[in-house]
This record gives C-alpha cells, structure tokens and sequence, in this order.
C-alpha cells in the first residue's frame, strides 16, 4: 500500500475515533443527569430500557474504539492492510468500506458461511 493511501486511512480512523470518543462522552454525560425518581411504574420502567439501550449503544462504541485503536497500531507497525487470515493485500475498496477490517473479502465470506453452518 501506498504511503498516501496509509495517510488517507490514518486520518479517517482518526476522525472515527474522535466521533466515536465523542458520542460515547455525550452518552455518559446524559446518563449522569437522568437521576429522577418515578411514581409510576411503568414510567421508572420505560426509563430503564432507555437506559439499558444507552448502556447497549456504549457498549458497541466502546468496541468500535478499540477496533479503530487497533488498527491505527496496525498502521504504525507496517500489517495495515494484510489480510490476517490468508496474508493477503485488502483491497482499498473494501478498507474504505471498513476501514478497521482485518480479513480480505474473501476471508470474511468464508468465515461467514462458517458461522452459518454453525448455526444449523
């Protein structure tokens, strides 16, 4: 891979890891000033999944930073790029498409149709 296109992918998983950080901040200061108390059942209820949801919603951008942190380290020490499973070069298709990706399209259908056979 290119050094311009190294550059073009630091700076957009910068850019993801700052909106991710970002809405993660705004979840936590929104769940901080949600200390009501509730009469009604069914409104401390609603309340509870709202918050459930939030926690849900923070989780999965908690796991989207590292997934971003891991690949700016992968960036630095030079595997950006390489498919982990079959070494092979992704494709810059498929990394602008996802750009924290590790597998190579044809790595991520195998292991796809593996899961589903799982499944069954």
């Amino acid at each position: 891979m290119e050094q311009k296109d190294l550059e073009y992918f630091r700076k957009t998983l910068n850019d993801m890891l700052a909106d991710a950080t970002k809405k993660g901040d705004s979840t936590i200061e929104d769940m901080n000033g949600s200390n009501e108390l509730f009469a009604d059942p069914a409104d401390r209820a609603t309340a509870e999944s709202d918050r459930s949801f939030t926690l849900r919603i923070r989780d999965r951008e908690l796991h989207l930073i590292k997934k971003i942190q891991a690949a700016l380290q992968r960036i630095e020490d030079g595997s950006y790029g390489i498919c982990e499973e079959c070494g092979e070069e992704i494709s810059i298709s498929r990394l602008k498409a996802r750009p924290v990706t590790r597998l190579c399209i044809r790595c991520k259908e195998n292991q796809e149709m593996d899961e589903k056979r799982v499944r069954k």
